[in-house]
């Protein structure tokens, strides 16, 4: 088994000062949770990069997330809506980790994931410099299912936003070191990438 360093590529800056946290959890209404399609979701267990398995399910921080903790994410869409749940089992009990649906695959390092995916793109984002503008960086543009584990690494979250993925852009969920900031300039930032799974929405 290789030694992984655990430096990770935050999703902007891993600044981890305090700033003003978003609540996630947005459930849909009773209706809304039966209709429309349901894409079949990833569901895996983590591993290093590089070890062969049947998921690409990577832990880049075994503390956080360790190997054999999963996670299992399923998405719903119909009349130009989408509704994602996350369920995880097994993650270091009793903290916050932040969760964001990502345009890239998972990879051996953690960037490999790309940027979040937005329904309306920021401009002014680059592959150096993520959208950090609170006007495209919000759970309204894109998919955000901060969790909170419980005393046994167990957590789940769903959000339900007004439009639907575009066909091959959204490849990915990554779990980061905190919950997601908003405000001016630092939208959307959650720290270090802790972990990936593939996903096709």
């Amino acid at each position: 088994m290789s030694v992984i360093a655990l430096v990770a590529a935050g999703c902007g800056s891993d600044d981890s000062s305090t700033g003003e946290q978003a609540t996630v959890e947005t459930p849909p209404t009773s209706g809304e949770a039966t209709t429309g399609v349901r894409v079949p979701g990833a569901e895996g267990a983590f591993q290093l990069p590089g070890e062969v398995g049947e998921d690409d399910a990577f832990t880049y921080d075994q503390v956080a997330v360790p190997v054999g903790s999963s996670v299992d994410v399923e998405s719903q869409k119909g009349d130009g809506r989408t509704t994602v749940t996350f369920h995880a089992t097994g993650l270091a009990p009793n903290r916050d980790f932040g969760v964001h649906v990502h345009q890239q695959r998972c990879g051996p390092q953690p960037a490999d994931s790309g940027p979040h995916y937005q329904n309306d793109v920021d401009p002014a984002a680059t592959p150096d410099k993520p959208s950090s503008d609170p006007a495209y960086a919000n759970p309204q543009n894109e998919i955000w299912l901060d969790v909170t584990t419980d005393q046994a690494g167990n957590a789940q979250s769903l959000t339900t936003v007004d439009w639907e993925f575009r066909a091959d852009e959204a490849k990915s969920v990554v779990l980061h070191a905190q919950r997601t900031m908003t405000g001016p300039g630092r939208a959307g930032m959650a720290g270090d990438r802790l972990a990936c799974i593939d996903e096709d929405f």
